[in-house]
């Protein structure tokens, strides 16, 4: 069960760091939601969600 969790965490982590690249060439295809949309924002809201997800993952996989 731990290792689908960390298999999940990585997965999260390698999207949102996709996304993240995606965002600082064209920030509107990834901040479609927002009225305003600029590099500065995709990196703190996709930024912060790789690192949350990145140190879940670490974390996880230092209990296995």
């Amino acid at each position: 069960m731990l290792h689908a969790l960390v298999a999940l965490f990585q997965g999260m982590f390698l999207l949102s760091g996709a996304l993240m690249l995606l965002g600082l060439i064209r920030p509107v295809w990834v901040l479609w939601f927002l009225d305003r949309c600029n590099r500065l924002i995709v990196i703190r809201i996709y930024g912060g969600i790789g690192l949350a997800f990145f140190i879940l993952w670490k974390t996880c996989s230092l209990l296995l």
